[in-house]
């Protein structure tokens, strides 16, 4: 247990936010309403890996904003012989978006341990999301209460891993990097960024995938008990 510890910054999406299943929910909601003869299940399989994919390229500044949009469902419908107009792509896109965050649902643990986290230090959020998105997300999962800033891509203009996030979080927060650690479910973005950074950090490994061990990882949120 690192006694120095006064701050700790989590990433929202697949760590604290349960991406995954939110997703699914409003595809379904689009698909339902909308295009009936997709099945929900058979799109996930296909835009889960794609949407990965895509999201590397763009937190690496491969390709923008719209194109992350764009690219991630026309691919899937491709991956899926799905004949489908761009008018319509762009019509899901914007209904996802919408959609997306009506709901809420956490990580197991996540208001358990946040709530156990809260008195011993300031907590702190670190995103690539789109920022009027990942407002809307905190906002309505309430979570907002637990944290004393949230640092996204958008005010830092640049991306995790890229350490001037970090930076930019640091110096909103007031901390310095050895009073802080970063936790995540992505190793390039969260955890390898972090101590690029000169941050310690924590591997989120819900699913629970072959990682190296050359630093810390939890594969339950309430795991963090064990380290703050």
């Amino acid at each position: 247990m690192n006694t120095n510890i006064t701050d700790i910054f989590f990433d929202l999406d697949h760590t604290l936010w349960d991406f995954d299943k939110n997703s699914e929910m409003a595809f379904d909601r689009i698909f339902k309403t909308k295009y009936a003869d997709i099945k929900t299940i058979d799109f996930i399989e296909k835009y889960v890996p794609i949407n990965q994919a895509c999201w590397k390229l763009y937190q690496n500044d491969q390709i923008t904003h719209l194109e992350l949009r764009y690219n991630r469902l026309k691919f899937s419908f491709d991956a899926l012989n799905y004949v489908i107009s761009d008018e319509n792509i762009n019509e899901i896109a914007n209904d996802y978006i919408e959609f997306l965050t009506d709901n809420n649902h956490l990580f197991d643990g996540a208001i358990e341990v946040l709530d156990y986290l809260k008195s011993k230090y300031k907590l702190h959020i670190i995103t690539n999301g789109f920022a009027h998105v990942q407002d809307k997300k905190i906002n309505n999962a309430a979570l907002g209460g637990y944290f004393t800033t949230i640092t996204n891509s958008e005010l830092a203009g640049v991306k995790k891993p890229n350490s001037i996030i970090f930076d930019y979080a640091l110096n909103l927060a007031q901390t310095t990097k050895e009073n802080s650690i970063m936790i995540g479910d992505d190793l390039d973005a969260d955890v390898n960024g972090a101590l690029n950074a000169g941050l310690d950090a924590i591997f989120f490994n819900d699913k629970k995938i072959e990682a190296p061990t050359n630093f810390k990882q939890i594969n339950h949120l309430l795991e963090l008990k064990k380290y703050l």
